[in-house]
């Protein structure tokens, strides 16, 4: 089975889709695929669909929505095989007080965006930047779109999708930050301004704007997206711009050595990534 979810919810077995487009089932397949090969308590699966308010048929209800899986998992499977004995039970497997979805081995997109974000970040502590950017640009190619973006998602994969968009953007970061070690400021400047204009309250990514328009020779422009930010932060929060920013600031004012491109980022990484 072949899930991925950073974009629309695709579950394919044997190459074909078993995703249920009703509904409800299918929120129930989404909180199994962001679990491959993991239990997933009833009361969870309860959780997402009805929340704080299940019906008194709840337990017979997820017992259908779980048999209209197994259907279109034996559609796609015909039946039971060596590998699978049980048929969609081998795939769609009852646990004690739950359900687990087994994957067979096969691609899980979660899993390797993860496992090229950790490459990414490795390769970046131990100072390999051009394989630091090409581990975090893979990474970020899995994305399709916004992750589960065909479900109607309940507290639970509303909590999973908010970690993963969270970490989408870590990463975007994370990248942004190599490039920069490798001296492509110019050629990640208009990429910075779409992402200022689509976050504008994003600290992190109007550091790193002001910095590629100072090295790449606009110091005067560096300056106004740092008072446009400073301005948008007092209207709609009341807040000043970080430390970091304001340190960053003074730096450009003054052409400070530190701006050079030999310079480690950190001395002016934004360090509450939550400030956006």
């Amino acid at each position: 089975m072949d899930i991925e979810v950073l974009g629309a919810c695709r579950v394919m077995q044997t190459g074909k889709s078993v995703v249920p487009s009703a509904v409800k089932p299918r929120k129930v397949l989404a909180v199994l695929a962001l679990n491959p090969d993991r239990p997933v308590s009833v009361g969870m699966l309860v959780e997402e669909v009805w929340g704080e308010t299940p019906p008194p048929s709840v337990a017979t209800t997820l017992q259908t929505y779980i048999l209209q899986l197994r259907n279109l998992i034996t559609s796609a499977i015909g039946g039971p095989s060596p590998d699978m004995p049980l048929g969609a039970k081998s795939v769609l497997v009852t646990q004690p007080g739950g359900y687990l979805l087994d994957t067979q081995g096969g691609s899980v997109d979660v899993r390797e965006y993860e496992r090229l974000s950790g490459g990414g970040h490795r390769a970046l502590e131990k100072g390999d930047y051009e394989a630091a950017a090409d581990l975090f640009r893979k990474a970020l190619s899995l994305w399709r779109g916004p992750a589960l973006a065909d479900v109607e998602c309940g507290r639970v994969l509303d909590v999973e999708v908010t970690r993963l968009e969270e970490s989408r953007m870590g990463i975007l970061c994370r990248r942004i930050e190599a490039d920069l070690l490798l001296g492509r400021h110019h050629e990640i400047i208009g990429e910075l301004f779409g992402l200022a204009a689509r976050h504008p309250l994003h600290e992190g990514i109007h550091l790193q704007l002001m910095l590629a328009l100072y090295r790449a020779g606009r110091r005067t422009t560096a300056l106004e997206v740092y008072q446009r930010l400073r301005d948008v932060l007092a209207g709609e929060l009341g807040l000043d711009p970080s430390y970091e920013l304001q340190s960053l600031q003074g730096a450009l004012l003054d052409s400070s050595s530190e701006l050079r491109l030999d310079q480690p980022l950190s001395l002016f990484r934004v360090r509450a990534p939550g400030r956006y």
